[in-house]
């Protein structure tokens, strides 16, 4: 697992020199055809990051998103109108058989279709009209790290596509942020010392780093079996901060921009109850160590825009030293395996 998350700038490099002329190309056939609604269909991390795929394109393109039931359409054989619908289906392996089935059905009444995947010989490549790629190579570790990070960059290059003024540029940049991230590795592996004993915790995100608070509660639930609730930061004023006592872990994703006043909030809230509060945030944010020294900063200054896989990468770390740390197996999770089929 931390082989393969140290492999994530060079993946990351790769995707965008392989793929930046196919989404200009893509770029020009949705300008004569722009969608009226995008329906992201996932499961698991890559559901994570059709979430973050939500935030960004409906910020981005002003287009409606929404994320994809498959049991409507597995169970229930419910029938949808898809005219003028993009239907972007995600998959590590490209063998998820419900997201898979979501994406035929989407094609056959009429939906345009695009498939990302790590994988080019996999099912969900064969059905997409368009497909992507995620160039991370081979994931051997079965919690998902490099493919979920390439996922996230699709997305943007997606956004791109459909008119988003999003600077490419600015995304040639992330693996350089990437690689700075990595750079946090050996303050992170002690930080994960305090945490030997945790068994849960709460994550908190906003925003475009909502879809990173689900990720990260994924991981420590996966790899090292801590019951990790994950919350937006106003969804937790709505109740279950009630939970939060002294000492109970807390990890938050506190950008600059303009979801910090409320995560301010939050963290101050969290302070006065003296809870174990760890923040992921980058050198913009100069008011995180004014409030919490318990901090892991990226050392670059970020737009919030481009956050999300940087801030991901410090998080992925820590779940996998917390494995290690608990004497668990990070790249083998009971019960697991690499590819799960669900209908």
């Amino acid at each position: 697992m931390l082989d393969e998350i140290r492999e994530q700038p060079a993946a990351l490099a790769r995707t965008l020199e392989a793929e930046r002329r196919p989404i200009q190309q893509l770029r020009e056939l949705l300008e004569r055809n722009r969608p009226r609604l995008i329906m992201l269909a996932a499961r698991g991390t890559s559901d994570n990051a059709a979430q973050f795929g939500r935030y960004l394109l409906e910020i981005t393109t002003g287009i409606p998103v929404t994320l994809a039931a498959p049991s409507i359409f597995t169970l229930y054989n419910a029938r949808l109108n898809f005219d003028g619908v993009l239907v972007i289906a995600i998959s590590q392996s490209g063998e998820s058989t419900d997201t898979n089935l979501v994406l035929e059905m989407a094609r056959e009444k009429g939906a345009r279709t695009i498939g990302i995947t790590n994988e080019a010989s996999s099912a969900l490549a064969r059905i997409s009209e368009h497909t992507f790629l995620v160039h991370a190579g081979r994931e051997q570790s079965v919690a998902a790290t490099k493919t979920y990070t390439g996922q996230l960059l699709m997305l943007y290059l997606i956004a791109y596509a459909l008119g988003a003024d999003i600077s490419l540029d600015k995304l040639a940049r992330l693996p350089e942020w990437a690689e700075l991230a990595l750079g946090l590795e050996p303050e992170i592996r002690h930080r994960a010392e305090r945490y030997r004993f945790m068994d849960h915790a709460v994550v908190i995100g906003r925003g475009l780093n909502y879809a990173n608070a689900f990720e990260f509660a994924l991981k420590l639930m996966e790899t090292c079996y801590v019951i990790a609730e994950r919350f937006s930061s106003a969804d937790l004023m709505h109740g279950p901060i009630a939970m939060v006592e002294a000492s109970f872990p807390a990890f938050l994703f506190t950008p600059s921009g303009v979801t910090w006043p409320g995560l301010r909030e939050i963290v101050e809230k969290l302070i006065q109850l003296k809870a174990e509060t760890l923040l992921i945030t980058d050198a913009s944010n100069r008011a995180v160590l004014e409030l919490s020294g318990q901090a892991v900063t990226v050392p670059a200054p970020l737009e919030e825009l481009f956050t999300p896989i940087p801030y991901i990468i410090p998080a992925q770390i820590f779940s996998a030293c917390l494995a290690v740390e608990k004497g668990l197996n990070p790249d083998q999770p009971r019960t697991l395996t690499k590819v799960t089929r669900t209908y």
